[in-house]
């Protein structure tokens, strides 16, 4: 659904468009912010609509099996509408191509990203700082319950509140309802390195064999993973309606690489799988139907593997844009986002293909995450942060009007 859309408003309201000269009446108003498609059903009386949207791009605005294409400040007249049709308006979306640069909060080892009711928030590792933001462009210090290595931070609703957790290398873990204050929990004794939430788990995995699980993100309960390996990264998704954790393995110890990957229904019991290649396997995520995994490229440095699955069990290798170093990887609005250890990005539609993108220094991002309409990433050891907006806000109307043109 839309954002901030406000049906039929009453005379005297706020208009986030502006009704063109000709027109008789409002019949819808509204903005697109958080979401790119808004529906509702719109009573027509006999005359000609005019349609109107400003932003950037074009919005889509469809009238019962009419499509109309309107340009960014531009009106168009539609046919004559009697009675009920249903209205879609879908606006216009941009691919993460060229990300812009903010700035955090402090000079930090930026590791992890979230999003979660409305807010961004950032850990990082060997100190007490983490930050928040309501844009994910300005951005606020705030201060976990201790100095650690703050290795992952997830987002999941427990008994219908919302709840950012954090995780370390250590015992050591963290839960907050607001993501500002942060209040300490104890975890089973790992090094903890990846988190999911999904199904009403919090999921983590981490140097070992060991895996945990908490249901409310502050007890948390140890299970096994099927081989002692350093996995770095979880996801959860959906198989044919059945919910599956997945995580595929880093490295083995010793600085080897791997092959080997694991799932889960319940993210408590867990099944070896393989992956296409051995790799340092360092992020997955999941969206649109399908997991998808990038690994950090190997000596000789020569390696741009990636890697998707449409069940959570087997892989198929994909080839990345570039032989960098790929550390993370998000979704978000149609698009699979990943980052590396230098300005190389690259994004995919499908999970199988990748283009290019570019981040705005050549720092080490480790960290990724989307939310209200922007990809947003942090990175280690400085104080710079970056963004995209996918979502370009649309202002759109639709009035009664004596004429079909304006």
């Amino acid at each position: 659904m839309g954002q901030s859309t406000f049906p039929t408003p009453s005379a005297g309201a706020s208009y986030s468009s502006q009704p063109p000269a000709n027109a008789s009446s409002v019949l819808l108003d509204g903005s697109l912010v958080n979401s790119s498609s808004y529906s509702t059903t719109v009573t027509g009386t006999g005359t000609s609509w005019l349609l109107y949207a400003n932003g950037a791009g074009t919005t889509t605005i469809t009238v019962g099996s009419d499509v109309y294409n309107v340009p960014a400040g531009s009106t168009v007249g539609t046919s004559a509408y009697t009675g009920s049709k249903s209205v879609t308006a879908n606006g216009p979306t941009a691919a993460p191509s060229t990300f812009i640069t903010s700035t955090i909060s402090s000079n930090s080892l930026w590791e992890a990203v979230a999003y979660g009711n409305g807010i961004f928030v950032a850990t990082a590792n060997n100190t007490n700082a983490s930050a928040y933001s309501t844009d994910g462009i300005n951005w606020t210090a705030s201060t976990m319950p201790s100095s650690q290595n703050w290795c992952n931070i997830a987002y999941g609703l427990v008994s219908g509140t919302g709840y950012f957790v954090a995780i370390t290398d250590g015992n050591v873990g963290a839960y907050s309802t607001n993501g500002t204050t942060w209040t300490a929990s104890t975890m089973p004794n790992s090094s903890w390195y990846g988190l999911a939430y999904g199904n009403g788990k919090f999921v983590a995995v981490g140097s070992g064999s060991q895996s945990t699980y908490s249901t409310d993100g502050i007890n948390w309960t140890t299970s096994t993973m099927p081989g002692s390996l350093s996995w770095n990264n979880i996801a959860y998704g959906l198989v044919s309606g059945t919910g599956y954790f997945v995580a595929a393995a880093n490295s083995a110890f010793g600085s080897t690489t791997t092959s080997t990957a694991a799932y889960s229904t319940d993210g408590i019991t867990w099944t070896a799988s393989s992956m296409p290649s051995s790799q340092y396997w360092q992020g997955v995520a999941y969206g649109n139907g399908k997991f998808v995994a990038i690994a950090q490229t190997t000596y000789p440095y020569t390696t741009v593997s990636g890697a998707y699955s449409t069940n959570g069990t087997s892989w198929t290798t994909s080839t990345m844009p570039s032989n960098s170093q790929w550390t993370n990887v998000t979704y978000g609005n149609g698009y699979y986002v990943a980052i590396s250890y230098s300005a190389a990005g690259a994004y995919s539609t499908n999970g199988t293909t990748w283009t290019a993108s570019t981040l705005p220094s050549s720092v080490s991002w480790y960290g990724v995450t989307y939310g209200n309409g922007k990809f947003v990433v942090v990175a280690t050891g400085n104080t710079i942060s970056a963004y995209f907006n996918t979502i370009l806000p649309v202002a759109y109307g639709i009035y009664n009007g004596p004429t079909a043109t304006h």
